[in-house]
């Protein structure tokens, strides 16, 4: 594996360690608080932090797919989606706090784990090239989107989704080892 694909596999086994720990550690009144600065809870921030990987797995496919089309058409693309934003916010948000109902504090980090194996399954198989190949975004739906996104970017997204949302618990708990 080349040095970007270590060290994403890397962060996502952080990420799965650090979840672990706060799933274990926490309380059901710890999980149920309000976190910092989201309307979420945190049992909810939780699952939207594990969804940030779930949805890598459905943005890969659709880069490539993307990619292949002309530049105008990908332009437009991202532009028709940050035109949704307003729908996708209120879907983003009451399909985390759905979710966190099914993945919950006994089943989400499960379901981390079968994500990052299969995101990790991928990564290897990734080309220097492949791994270049980027797609406009919709810059509107998330801070950490960027104009325009290789398809490395993709895959590091979401352990930058997850370590800016962690900074957003109020679990009260110290950091996991």
């Amino acid at each position: 594996m080349e040095p970007f694909q270590e060290q994403t596999v890397t962060d996502y086994s952080r990420a799965m360690r650090e979840l672990k720990g706060w799933l274990e550690n926490a309380t059901t009144s710890d999980l149920q608080r309000k976190s910092n600065g989201t309307r979420w809870t945190n049992e909810e921030l939780l699952f939207h932090m594990v969804f940030g990987y779930m949805i890598v797995r459905t943005l890969l496919p659709l880069v490539r797919v993307i990619s292949s089309l002309p530049p105008s058409w990908r332009r437009a693309f991202a532009a028709g989606l940050d035109t949704a934003t307003g729908p996708f916010d209120v879907v983003n948000y009451w399909g985390s706090r759905a979710a966190a109902m099914v993945y919950n504090r006994h089943r989400m980090s499960r379901k981390l784990e079968k994500t990052v194996a299969a995101l990790t399954r991928r990564l290897q198989h990734e080309s220097p090239a492949s791994l270049a190949r980027s797609v406009p975004f919709p810059t509107r739906w998330d801070p950490l989107f960027t104009a325009d996104m290789a398809l490395s970017d993709i895959y590091s997204y979401a352990t930058r989704h997850f370590d800016f949302h962690a900074k957003q618990l109020s679990l009260g708990l110290s950091e996991p080892e």
